[in-house]
């Protein structure tokens, strides 16, 4: 086979893997809605947030979850043993709120992950039959909490999720963050997911999860994962272990979080999960090869079509298989709200998200254990 046709063969294939996320971005952005609030509200919704040292960003996510109006809401606060000012600053806006109440999380157990011990604490704490678990740096809208216990209800699920609309203040962000939105949308068949229980469709972020207390508590709730990491993975396919559905809706007019506050902060956040995800030896590779080939290789390509070192058809083939990437990155990131400055970094984002699950998994075997929030967990929590 010549170079030439090598090189068309190369571009055909990078069309073609181009196309599957283009296709599922285009059918996805249409089925993933804000839901809408049902009159009357859904019952009480207890909201459930774990917090270690949080003071610094815990603040406006209490106003915010304060001002949940269209049901009633709790909000309860599990201080997980921290050391700078996180419960102070509950316990003097409590002070102030009845529906605010703070509680001291048991010491962490043997086999338990930090955040699956305090969540599964104050869901036994909650009196809502809705739980509505988010992290300590997320600002609910007004009317999220109704709105997803009302998708809840209607579609019959026991776990419905989001992905907050991601504040990415750095260029460190911009280079990791908006990944999340494109895995979700790009890559997971929500009409699938939908019509089936099988629990390898199921998917949340972990920023924002609602349950019904009944499925939470059939399904052994964040008990039934305690070693885990990475809860937007492992909860909601638990929950379809036991025939129960899972939902996602758009959550950008849902809710407001910043992840992390720079580069280094993210790369840690993405890699201490990463082995419960994408870094393992089976399932990487394969990853690397569709993220390469459908986002990264046609820059590539084009840049020497330009050059005049390609074959027209080769050239032809790449182009498209650029254009569909940057469509999709830009549908992507326009309709979730992530700043437009990101799109033409798209090759670079996806780079970068390759590169922290090559380091974690290349690195693990010699680490044997993650580091999150001043502990450390053996990798490869159980599902």
């Amino acid at each position: 086979m010549t170079a030439n046709a090598l090189l068309t063969g190369l571009a055909l294939a990078c069309l073609i893997v181009a196309l599957q996320p283009a296709l599922f971005a285009a059918l996805n952005l249409g089925l993933l809605r804000r839901p809408e609030p049902e009159p009357g509200g859904s019952g009480l919704v207890s909201i459930l947030i774990p917090a270690r040292n949080e003071a610094e960003r815990i603040g406006p996510t209490l106003v915010a979850a304060l001002a949940s109006t269209g049901t009633p809401v709790e909000v309860l606060v599990g201080d997980d043993h921290s050391t700078d000012g996180t419960a102070a600053l509950v316990r003097a806006l409590a002070a102030g709120d009845p529906r605010l109440r703070l509680e001291s999380v048991p010491p962490l157990p043997e086999g338990w992950t930090g955040k699956n011990n305090a969540c599964a604490y104050l869901a036994t704490r909650a009196r809502g039959e809705h739980l509505l678990f988010i992290d300590a740096d997320v600002q609910l809208a007004p009317g999220a909490a109704a709105r997803l216990a009302a998708q809840a209800r209607r579609g019959g699920a026991g776990l419905v999720s989001a992905v907050p609309r991601q504040r990415m203040d750095t260029l460190g962000e911009r280079l990791t963050v908006p990944m999340i939105n494109l895995l979700l949308v790009g890559y997971l068949p929500v009409l699938a997911m939908r019509r089936s229980l099988h629990p390898s469709l199921g998917a949340a972020c972990g920023q924002m999860i609602l349950a019904t207390r009944a499925a939470y508590e059939e399904t052994g709730g964040h008990g039934a994962i305690r070693a885990s990491l990475h809860d937007g993975v492992r909860l909601p396919r638990n929950f379809r272990r036991h025939g129960l559905r899972t939902d996602l809706a758009a959550g950008r007019n849902l809710a407001l979080c910043r992840m992390y506050g720079g580069f280094r902060d993210a790369w840690a956040g993405f890699s201490k999960n990463a082995h419960e995800g994408m870094a393992t030896p089976r399932a990487l590779p394969v990853w690397t090869a569709l993220l390469l080939l459908g986002h990264v290789l046609p820059w590539g390509l084009v840049a020497a079509g330009l050059l005049g070192d390609l074959p027209p058809a080769a050239f032809a083939c790449a182009l498209a298989a650029l254009a569909l990437s940057l469509a999709t990155r830009a549908a992507v990131t326009l309709c979730t709200g992530e700043p437009a400055a990101t799109i033409p970094l798209h090759p670079v984002i996806v780079l970068t998200a390759l590169a922290i699950q090559w380091n974690v998994l290349l690195r693990r075997e010699r680490a044997g254990a993650a580091t999150w929030k001043g502990r450390s967990y053996p990798v490869g929590g159980a599902e």
